[in-house]
Parts: structure tokens; sequence; C-alpha cells
């Protein structure tokens, strides 16, 4: 195969000829303008697990040759991923998982927290690396700016006002809402002189940016770290958690099971070696395989070479935005700044519903964009000024069933395929919603907040179906 591009990488994008059917019955080719959710496969990975299936078998203790070989593969993965994040092997364990979600769940149940110990988490987290920090820690919030950036000085307040008290500042490396990249090296150094460690949610950097774990002796090494195959062209089912290993050896894993054991009698467990220890039950070969294809991609193409790339499409994005009367921005508006960021843009139509130009898009485009919160609820909510007294009325509808009313942005998020023609299509049809111009006549459901046009019929199976 060819070598990969940053040029070429849209034809190696798996599903990216096929076409969608619209509202007034064309085809028309699907545009994903929706990537921090989830990024189509790319053709090196497809391939590369076919070839992996017919030798796809149990990993680990398996006496047969395809055993040995899937074993030999699963390990070759996970140090393609330690050599990914610059991890150094002595230090830092490599630990597979279902998600990102999946991961921090089980650092979050890992940890050895006291009683009075507290997790600094900011405002613009993501809910997967807010809620298990809520169920397992005490708390507290760091601020974001009128921008919607991190709050430094926010978080040197909350150093100095719980010195001896924080054990982990846990943030991502960059923002699912508005794409704003935090300093984690810096927060590391603060983390560090207090005594405490940093957690680094990177589902949506590793796509984006080269990362470096760093060495334990340098004061801004990263000690965890957690990331998502289905975000970076392996939708296989994997994530990945790499930590300290003086954290993992300490304790029980916090789930047991086949896999995590080296001697089991009536009365006694001797817990494996890392990362074996943590990996309960038959591992995802296949996933830990896609996921590694989907690394070396990524280093093929160069991670400088995407970020460019990213970011030319951004500025172009911003400043076509800015010139369409009616939308609001969020986060970082200015063209000039977009390679200081990720190519993730939230925006709003004065006076329409998100939900309603979501599937405007969607049914008379092809375009794919998400909508909503982003499952970052508290921060969309102090993104759009939402008062107190208002987010109470929500919690009122939403006990009674009605999602109609709920607040939220248009979110578009790039992927290294996307390409300039796309965004000219979307704002093609931003142009006409905002002026009225769509035919279709739109119902809402109550109970999910949804719209779709009224008496459309939709069917899946000349697509795919499973029956």
């Amino acid at each position: 195969m060819r070598k990969l591009t940053i040029n070429n990488v849209r034809n190696e994008v798996v599903g990216i000829d096929r076409k969608i059917p619209l509202l007034d019955g064309r085809l028309v080719q699907y545009i994903n303008l929706d990537n921090a959710a989830t990024t189509p496969a790319l053709r090196p990975v497809f391939d590369k697990v076919n070839e992996f299936l017919p030798w796809y078998s149990s990993v680990e203790r398996g006496a047969g040759f395809k055993s040995r070989l899937s074993t030999e593969m699963y390990r070759r993965a996970r140090e393609i991923v330690r050599r990914f994040v610059g991890a150094d092997p002595d230090a830092y364990t490599v630990i597979f998982t279902k998600n990102t979600t999946d991961s921090i769940n089980k650092l979050a149940h890992r940890i050895d927290f006291a009683s009075d110990d507290i997790v600094l988490r900011s405002i613009m987290e993501h809910h997967s690396n807010d809620l298990p920090w809520r169920m397992n820690a005490n708390v507290e919030y760091i601020n974001i700016n009128p921008h919607g950036g991190l709050d430094l000085d926010h978080l040197d307040h909350l150093i100095a006002k719980f010195q001896g008290r924080i054990r982990l500042i846990a943030l991502s490396g960059a923002s699912n809402v508005t794409g704003y990249l935090n300093p984690i090296h810096e927060i590391a150094k603060k983390a560090h002189a207090v005594g405490a460690e940093i957690f680094v949610d990177a589902a949506q950097l590793a796509p984006h940016r080269k990362i470096e774990m760093r060495s334990l002796d340098d004061p801004s090494h990263i000690d965890y770290l957690a990331f998502s195959a289905h975000k970076i062209y392996a939708p296989y089912g994997t994530g990945v958690l790499v930590g300290r290993k003086d954290t993992f050896l300490k304790g029980d894993p916090d789930s047991v099971g086949g896999g995590t054991i080296e001697l089991v009698t009536a009365d006694e467990v001797r817990w494996a070696d890392l990362p074996e220890k943590e990996e309960a039950g038959t591992p995802n070969a296949v996933g830990a395989v896609a996921l590694a294809e989907a690394i070396l991609c990524m280093q093929q193409i160069g991670m400088d070479s995407i970020t460019d790339h990213e970011a030319r499409l951004s500025t172009y994005l911003l400043r076509k935005l800015k010139k369409i009367d009616g939308i609001s921005i969020y986060g970082d508006t200015d063209p000039n700044n977009t390679a200081q960021r990720l190519g993730v843009i939230p925006f709003a139509v004065d006076g329409m519903p998100h939900q309603l130009l979501a599937a405007i898009l969607a049914y008379e485009g092809g375009i794919g964009v998400r909508n909503g919160c982003f499952c970052a609820h508290p921060y969309v909510l102090k993104l759009l000024h939402v008062s107190r007294s208002r987010i109470e009325e929500y919690k009122e509808e939403v006990e009674h069933g009605s999602h109609e009313g709920l607040p939220g942005l248009i979110r578009v998020s790039f992927g290294c395929y996307n390409e300039e023609s796309e965004v000219g299509a979307l704002i093609e049809q931003l142009e006409r919603a905002v002026r009225g111009e769509y035919y279709g006549e739109y119902i809402q459901d109550r109970k999910t907040g949804e719209f779709w046009p009224k008496g459309y019929k939709e069917d899946f199976d000349p697509y795919f179906s499973l029956f």
C-alpha cells in the first residue's frame, strides 16, 4: 500500500463514498462532521483486522500456534501504544480497556483515596471525567474564563486552598465542546509541586496532537492518561489506560476473574503481574490490533500534518460562520488561533432549536453534526449563561418526561480526512436554514427532543440489515 499522507488519507477512509438518502429523494455522499464523537475506520485498519482474523485465537496461556501468535500481536499492540504516548516502560503500564470511560472508572477505583482527599477537575470535563470522581472522592470544580478556557488563576487558588489534601488533578487534554487545549504539562508541574498527581483524558487529544507522558523524574510528567480507539479511526471497541505501575501494583484489581490471577486456592489469591492483573476476562485482541494499526497510520501521516490540515479547515469555517447573521459561535472564535486549538467548533442559530437545525442539516443536506450538550452539561450551561433558576426549570421538565426545550449547541468536529468542500456544503445549508429556506415540515418528539420530517418513512434495510 502507498504511504499515507494528509493529502491521500481521505481515499483510505472506509465508507467515504457511501451515498445516503435525503428528504427529497436524492442520494448524496455523506458528510461526517461529528468526528469528536466517533471517527470512521481507516482502510489499513480494516485490512489489518481482516488479515488478523484467520489467525485470531485465545490470548495468553494458549499452547496452540494461533494462540501464541495472537498473544504476541496483543503484546506488540501494547508496545505500539506505549511508544505513541511516550511512556517509560519501567515506570508505566499499558492497560487495555473498553473505552476512555471504562479507563477512568478503573482509575477512580484503583487510586487509594483517603477520606479527605480531593480531586480537582474542570467544569469543561466530559461526564466520563467527572462522574467517576464524584463517586470515589471529594471533588472541586476548576472554573472557566469568559471565553470557555480553563481559569488557571482559579486553579492556583484551589491548589493553595486545599494544599496537602489534593490527591489528583483530572483534566481533559482538549475539550470535546470547544476544542480548547489545556496546558497539561504546566498543570502537571503545579500538581507535583504540592504532592498531587495528574490524570489526562486524552480522548480528544490523541487523534490530533502528539502526546508525551515524559519521565517520572520530569516535574511536568503525566501520571495517568486514557483514550479510545473509536476516536482514532479504529472503532473496534478498545480503550487504553496508561498509568504508573506503583499505583496498580498496590491493592486488588477493581474487576477480578480469569486472566487477573497467578494462583488461586480455596482460601488465597495471588494476582498476576501487570498489566494482566488489571485486564479481567478474555481481552479484545482484535480491537488491540486495530488500535495499533491506527496509531501507525497516524504516525505515518504525521501529527504535525494533521494539526495543520485541521487548523486550515477550522480557520475557513470560522471565517464563513462570522459572515452569517444570526449565528453565535462559542469558545475561541478567532480564525487566527486555530493552530492552538482543535477543530471542534460549537455554535447556535438565534431563534432556532439546536435539535431542529441538526435535523435540517441531516435530512436536507446529508451532513452529520452533533447537537446538544455533548456529555458536558455543566460546561455548555455555563457557556450559554443559563441561570440557576432556569436549570431548575429544566430539571422539572425532564422529570415530567420532556426534553423539548433543553438547551444545547451544534458542534462541528473535523477529522484528518475532511476537506474544504465539505465545509462549503455545510455553510450553504446553514445559510438556507437561517433564511428559513428548508422544505421539510418538522415535528418534535417531546420525550427525546429530536425533530423529524412529518410523514417521512425511513427504511434502513436497503443500506444495511441484520435480518
